[in-house]
């Protein structure tokens, strides 16, 4: 798969189901190489709920995404979405890759509008949505610049209005920060939240970084090693809307020491032998 989102339709024009949640019960997934990458991993996320998977390397988190997208089935166990197979689709469903590829040869406006036209919108519909997509992330100056004028937060604003623009039930969020520099990183954060609050998805963001699961989140799943396994569910119970000022108070800077003290025993857990 490449760097961009996938788009899946629910097949209904209608708002988004907010009965979804998200399931995973006694999963393992042993690929063909014999590889192990998850193991009797369960968790439970509810409705509208922003959650971040964090865990060392290897551990299974994009794994984990792409069971719940059903790009991969399950060696066992079941993977629920809305209370049905994964793999069934059963909402609507967007996944934001690392590297936030798009089309090079088509516009700001054109890469937004894409996942609408592929749900066979008519092009002058599908870019009166992409516009207002654009404008949530602060584009709308950028509307008719093509990619390879853009900076690397500029195309990650893209990336995320084209997955915002359909109304999704669920978002799925592949370190899609990760390559920024830590300003770029910050906004990105707070735009996210922005349009999570305003959409109301139920989120699950994939990160390597404690202290943007943190700001984000209400819960903080942790992983241990390969095959990952779920070894502590971390609240974050601070209200939002979460502003900059709160990377420098007391009760974020605890939040962090908690989740990096369960990340450190993730990266020292040993899987019992198969």
């Amino acid at each position: 798969m490449g760097g961009a989102e996938l788009i899946y339709d629910a097949g209904t024009s209608g708002p988004p189901l907010m009965s979804t949640a998200i399931e995973l019960a006694e999963v393992d997934k042993r690929f063909a190489t014999g590889v192990a990458a998850v193991r009797a991993l369960s968790m439970a996320i509810g409705p509208r709920q922003f959650v971040s998977l964090l865990g060392p390397s290897g551990c299974g988190k994009s794994t984990v995404l792409r069971l719940i997208a059903g790009l991969e089935r399950p060696t066992a166990g079941e993977v629920r979405v809305d209370g049905r197979p994964a793999a069934a689709r059963p909402v609507a469903m967007s996944y934001v890759f690392q590297e936030p590829t798009l089309m090079p040869w088509a516009s700001v406006l054109d890469n937004v509008a894409l996942p609408l036209r592929i749900a066979g919108t008519a092009r002058r519909s599908a870019r009166a949505q992409a516009v207002p997509a654009l404008a949530a992330v602060g584009l709308t100056d950028s509307a008719q610049a093509y990619p390879a004028e853009l900076s690397g937060g500029m195309k990650m604003r893209t990336s995320i209005a084209r997955a915002l623009v359909t109304r999704p039930a669920v978002l799925l969020l592949d370190e899609p920060f990760a390559a920024l520099d830590e300003i770029t990183r910050h906004r990105l954060n707070d735009d996210l939240l922005a349009q999570w609050a305003e959409q109301g998805p139920t989120a699950l963001f994939v990160t390597h970084s404690v202290f943007e699961a943190v700001y984000l989140s209400q819960r903080v799943l942790v992983m241990s090693g390969r095959p990952g396994r779920l070894i502590a569910d971390l609240p974050v119970p601070i209200p939002y809307p979460r502003a900059p000022k709160l990377r420098l108070q007391a009760q974020f800077i605890e939040h962090c020491r908690v989740v990096s003290e369960a990340l450190e025993r993730g990266v020292a857990a040993v899987a019992p032998s198969s």
